[in-house]
């Protein structure tokens, strides 16, 4: 393994950055994701499954969303109201047996008015077997296969029951899913507004106190239960980057309004976007075995961009990692190493190096060449010796 010492890899990297002031968030667990650049801002007890309350009803919307996709439902599509799910209190859309509601009415129920009634309708139409106990089982199955590994679903509203988890890190997993998957949702996130029909004039507002502070925010789901505590998956944009966190734990709707608006300011006043380096700009040089070339340069093949803290000096120190010499015939694009850094707080970023340019296997006299150089090279070290 070849490493190149610690070097100024440009004159942009030349200095080291000065850390980001942290945040000590009063949520019991929270995380923190600039989702433009995958950069990780905070985490804590990120990992740990926790009673999500009404916020694992994102979940449920996601699954829905497909299912629009998919053609499985339609917007205008109409779907009856069981016993059970008239049967829910907490929020709801007061929905009764009577009903047939339109899928869009029940997302907007669900994103709006947090409609436990909703949910059940629209898991009871999507489940296997009809149930919503069904749907929870495929809710599971799905959340692994989107990468969660701290969920379990036992129900589509998020209603407390034993055994009913997610993470934090999940929660924010699922919002980014739902920003990058469905654009032609996601906006509905940002009503602030629903009235269905008028039979619930004090049902009526978006409970996500982030929404019209003027501060970028446009999601996603708040959540409170008594052994939850409250809770809000957020996401805001500014310019071009945008920041998706959660909070969970905390005391009171009013600690979670102050906490969310001061993460958000937090992730854009105290970060920066900085390009480390653009595609194609020179970082190394590999040694080439048995090459019609000696060397070949490597190079980033996309533009690098990093957030830094925004008290970054001039810039960042890296170092270039990859194993030589490396084998010819090497094709034009091939990764061969790793640019490895990371601003003072945050998570180390590797990107990814590849050869400039292709270099040929040598010919017979290169070969011959080599082989002698190589034989000189050991008999001038002399014989190995063991211990």
């Amino acid at each position: 393994m070849i490493m190149l010492p610690r070097l100024a890899l440009a004159a942009a990297f030349a200095l080291t950055a000065l850390p980001a002031l942290a945040f000590d968030t009063k949520a019991g667990a929270a995380i923190v994701i600039d989702q433009t650049t995958g950069t990780l801002l905070l985490a804590k007890n990120a990992d740990v499954p926790l009673p999500p309350a009404s916020m694992s009803k994102l979940m449920t919307l996601y699954m829905a969303f497909e299912a629009v996709r998919d053609g499985r439902l339609t917007l205008d599509e109409r779907l009856p109201v069981s016993e059970h799910a008239m049967s829910f209190g907490g929020s709801t859309m007061f929905l009764d047996t009577t009903d047939r509601v339109t899928v869009e009415d029940l997302i907007r129920g669900i994103i709006v008015l947090s409609g436990n009634d909703a949910c059940v309708v629209l898991a009871e139409a999507l489940s296997p077997d009809g149930t919503e106990a069904g749907f929870s089982r495929l809710m599971t199955q799905r959340g692994q296969q989107l990468g969660l590994t701290g969920s379990v679903f036992m129900n589509s509203t998020g209603w407390p029951q034993a055994g009913h988890v997610m993470s934090m890190r999940d929660l924010a997993i699922v919002a980014e899913r739902l920003i990058e998957d469905f654009p032609e949702f996601y906006p509905l996130f940002a009503e602030e507004t629903f009235e269905f029909d008028g039979r619930a004039p004090k049902n009526t507002q978006n409970r996500n106190p982030i929404l019209g502070l003027g501060v970028g925010a446009d999601g996603l789901k708040t959540g409170h239960t008594r052994e939850a505590g409250f809770g809000l998956v957020g996401s805001a944009k500014q310019g071009d980057r945008r920041v998706i966190f959660v909070v969970s734990g905390l005391e009171t709707a009013q600690d979670r309004a102050r906490e969310s608006e001061a993460l958000i300011n937090w992730s854009f006043r105290q970060f920066t976007k900085r390009e480390i380096a653009r595609a194609g700009t020179p970082l190394a040089e590999a040694p080439v075995w048995m090459g019609a070339e000696r060397s070949v340069t490597l190079v980033p093949q996309e533009d690098v961009v990093s957030l830094v803290p925004v008290l970054a000096a001039a810039g960042l120190s890296g170092e270039v990692v990859f194993t030589g010499p490396v084998s010819a015939p090497i094709a034009a694009g091939q990764v061969l190493g790793e640019l490895i850094f990371a601003p003072e707080g945050l998570p180390e970023t590797r990107v990814p190096l590849v050869a400039a340019t292709a270099v040929a296997r040598g010919g017979f006299m290169v070969r011959i060449t080599t082989v002698a150089q190589t034989l000189l090279s050991r008999l001038a070290a002399g014989p190995e010796t063991t211990m």
